[in-house]
């Protein structure tokens, strides 16, 4: 009798991911085809969800349209969904930063819901923010398995505690980086 294959449900927080590849001089060098392969081994991918923010083009056109091109490489990735939120200036020590706006909002909601409807076994959550603790542990109570991938420079001890395992991405760094 064949066993039915686990489903994954990969989510992206990209503003986490983007900061943490940057520390480490890496973030124009990650293949995410092969990221995701690796994550997901010989399980059946089911979705990548990927969150972030347009930048603001009037900053800086140049940069505005590297993470255009960014954002169509990853439309291109079979199963990868890419959720653009809002972007809010603020005024801090002096001079405007840029935050995103929504987006742990919308990946506390997909990985909640898609929990709810049944849509994977495990979801493999990218980020190194604790405040995804609640909805972890909500759909771990609907029997889903939670697993944390997760770069040094920005990881929660508490986050990954949360979860049913973890995967250390800098020690992956070698198999996923063109």
């Amino acid at each position: 009798m064949d066993k039915k294959k686990e489903h994954v449900v990969i989510f992206i927080d990209g503003s986490n991911f983007y900061h943490s590849s940057k520390k480490l001089n890496v973030v124009d060098k990650i293949n995410f085809q092969k990221l995701i392969n690796e994550l997901v081994g010989d399980r059946e991918l089911a979705k990548v969800f990927y969150y972030n923010s347009p930048l603001d083009i009037s900053v800086n056109p140049k940069i505005y349209w590297k993470q255009q091109k960014f954002f169509d490489m990853l439309r291109k990735i079979p199963k990868v969904e890419v959720i653009l939120c809002k972007q809010r200036k603020v005024k801090r020590d002096g001079k405007f930063e840029y935050e995103v706006k929504g987006d742990d909002t919308h990946l506390v909601s997909d990985l909640v819901g898609e929990a709810y409807e049944n849509l994977y076994d495990t979801a493999i959550l990218i980020s190194g923010d604790e405040d995804f603790i609640s909805p972890i542990e909500r759909a771990r109570k609907l029997g889903k398995k939670i697993e944390n991938a997760y770069f040094s420079s920005s990881s929660s001890f508490n986050l990954r505690n949360a979860c049913d395992s973890s995967i250390h991405l800098n020690k992956i760094l070698h198999k996923i980086i063109d």
